[in-house]
């Protein structure tokens, strides 16, 4: 553990008390690495809204353009014709009542992205107690409710991340490995930030994105400047 202390001390004396440039700070987060595995690149953004208002909730989904560096596993409960669809596009689990049999007994929840069609979307909502607290409950504005269970599950395959704001105001989300090129993790950031930015709710006043930083995880943090970003977001 001391020696832990001593690597993160070292990691943190190097990140500069300023803003950098996503272009400047993942080659500094990949730098100042010092664990042997392969670490989760996250993206914390701290918002100017209120989340305890619901119209002041900021949700949405990215697709990113370098992925995550894993295959997520995708669950699909469908019934009839989209059965065959979900398996065709590569769904690594799929199925009708049973599933929802499955989860609900067994307490299953080995997988990553929950996808169902609207016409299951009953038998579904039962798990809410199970699912909810996981961040796996499917939801529309998502889209993980849907028919077309072929391109959500070949979406979520590719990268796609839900963002949303805590009950503090803050999204994390991860974008990517700190093994990805440098030029890949700043391209999945810009993305991600891209779209919370555009995410913001009309009735938030004041300035909305309050803060924001990149970390991995067990490197430091260092505070990115979205200027850049946020300009060509809103253009």
């Amino acid at each position: 553990m001391k020696k832990a202390g001593k690597n993160i001390a070292k990691a943190r004396a190097a990140v500069e008390p300023r803003s950098y440039t996503l272009e400047d700070a993942v080659p500094l987060l990949q730098k100042v690495k010092f664990t042997k595995f392969d670490e989760t690149v996250e993206v914390t953004l701290r918002l100017g809204v209120d989340p305890k208002h619901a119209d002041q909730m900021v949700r949405g989904t990215v697709v990113l353009p370098h992925g995550l560096g894993k295959s997520k596993k995708v669950l699909v409960i469908a019934s009839g014709d989209k059965i065959r669809e979900a398996e065709q596009a590569g769904a690594d689990f799929v199925g009708g009542e049973e599933m929802v049999e499955k989860i609900t007994k067994e307490n299953w929840t080995d997988f990553d992205a929950l996808i169902a069609t609207p016409d299951v979307m009953k038998s579904v909502g039962r798990l809410g107690k199970i699912l909810g607290p996981k961040g796996l409950m499917p939801n529309p504005k998502t889209g993980t409710v849907t028919f077309d269970v072929a391109k959500a599950v070949q979406e979520v395959k590719a990268g796609k991340v839900e963002f949303r704001t805590d009950k503090t105001a803050l999204v994390h989300v991860p974008v990517g490995k700190i093994s990805f090129p440098a030029q890949n993790l700043v391209e999945n950031a810009t993305v991600l930030i891209t779209s919370v930015v555009k995410a913001k709710p009309a009735v938030a006043k004041g300035k909305y994105v309050k803060g924001c930083y990149l970390s991995s995880t067990m490197g430091p943090g260092i505070a990115i400047d979205t200027t850049a970003v946020e300009t060509a977001a809103k253009a």
